[in-house]
């Protein structure tokens, strides 16, 4: 009896402990549920936003493009032999005239000398016909020979006088050849690449010319447009000819290979008559003084055409981005912001889109793009000015 007595008592005192637990945890949820619905819900973030506005802009428009000298002129022998002598180093500055190569061929001054041989051997005949016709003309007046004898010694003087004439030519063809064994400079310019060194053979039909000599006293700067370029810039600039189109076009930059401008401005001269049919590109090319030799032949660089567009609706690049090769802007409508596809001109990289359709002027546009933002979403404008937005214009 007294054992069942004690295990009532335990059971109990559980119960009661359980029960007491219970009622402090429902307390608990209550508790913190009443907080939760008394806390204000407020998801909209801060974001900078600006009005859309027109300008009166210069914008540049890139083209990559190749550089070459004015000249480029292969030095080449005109003969065969072997290299006696390089007078240059590659990459070295030369002068027209000066001597870049002799030629070693004992062949060419053998060749002269036998044609002076045979120049005097011909001059000796010419002085010997002359005295027989001389010797002839007085006994035919005398009646002592017949004219036949004189008609005869006058036609072998005529012969020895057209031998002379041949080897006189063919001295000149030897003195010509032999001056091939020196060569020199056509122009001003630098020497490229010498891939024969001394004592190497070359002939006339050798594949690899000796040397190159660019004449970089102007570079020429080759680019392409495509055919919607073309046609925008045969709109944009009056004129009946190409050349009277690219007389409007203002003068151009360089942008070198390490991003910095070259300080030479220069002009666009010419353009190909025809689009290539492979690569639907028309070819420019623009010229750049280079008087210090800073720009060499066989370069890459960037030309940038300064382009004025009036009443252009502009849009920071960073306001914009890239989907599937579509642009977007988000524009915001009060505190909420929908995604809208707009269409720009090219542009560089860090400068304003110039927007041809989606947008008018006064349109509000989140500023960053670069957190991305669902239809709907509300968010807290920030207005940034208009010197904020549009720093580099001003």
């Amino acid at each position: 009896m007294p054992y069942q007595k004690t295990a009532g008592r335990q059971v109990a005192f559980f119960c009661i402990v359980v029960t007491t637990l219970l009622i402090s945890a429902s307390g608990c949820r209550n508790s913190g549920n009443d907080q939760a619905m008394a806390a204000p819900v407020d998801a909209a973030q801060p974001f900078p936003v600006f009005t859309t506005r027109t300008y009166t802009a210069t914008l540049q428009s890139e083209y990559p493009a190749t550089l070459q000298g004015q000249q480029n002129i292969e030095i080449r022998p005109k003969i065969d032999g072997f290299i006696e002598h390089i007078y240059i180093d590659e990459g070295a500055t030369v002068k027209k005239g000066q001597l870049l190569f002799k030629i070693k061929a004992p062949q060419y001054e053998q060749d002269v000398k036998n044609a002076l041989a045979a120049i005097n051997s011909a001059d000796a005949d010419i002085n010997t016909a002359k005295l027989q016709v001389e010797k002839t003309r007085p006994l035919v007046e005398k009646g002592i020979i017949s004219e036949y004898e004189l008609k005869s010694a006058e036609d072998a003087l005529k012969v020895k006088e057209a031998v002379l004439l041949q080897a006189k030519t063919t001295l000149a063809n030897a003195e010509t050849n032999l001056s091939y064994t020196t060569i020199t400079s056509p122009v001003d310019g630098v020497a490229g690449m010498i891939p024969y060194k001394l004592g190497s053979l070359v002939t006339s039909t050798t594949t690899s010319p000796l040397t190159m000599i660019s004449n970089i006293t102007k570079v020429y700067a080759y680019f392409s447009m495509n055919e919607k370029q073309l046609l925008d810039f045969s709109r944009q600039y009056k004129g009946s000819t190409v050349e009277a189109k690219l007389r409007q076009l203002p003068p151009v930059t360089l942008i070198l290979s390490d991003k910095t401008e070259y300080p030479e401005k220069g002009r666009v001269e010419a353009m190909s008559g025809l689009i290539n049919t492979e690569t639907g590109a028309a070819t420019f090319r623009a010229t750049f003084p280079n008087p210090l030799g800073l720009i060499r032949s066989g370069g890459s660089a960037v030309i940038a055409i300064p382009v004025t567009i009036g009443s252009a609706l502009l849009v920071p690049q960073q306001s914009t981005y890239e989907l599937q090769g579509k642009r977007f802007v988000y524009r915001a409508t009060g505190d909420k912001v929908k995604s809208t596809e707009i269409t720009t001109l090219p542009a560089p990289a860090g400068q304003y889109f110039v927007v041809t359709d989606g947008l008018k002027a006064g349109d509000t546009l989140v500023f960053e793009t670069a957190t991305p933002i669902t239809d709907g979403t509300r968010i807290k404008p920030q207005m940034q000015t208009e010197s904020q937005v549009y720093k580099e214009l001003k």
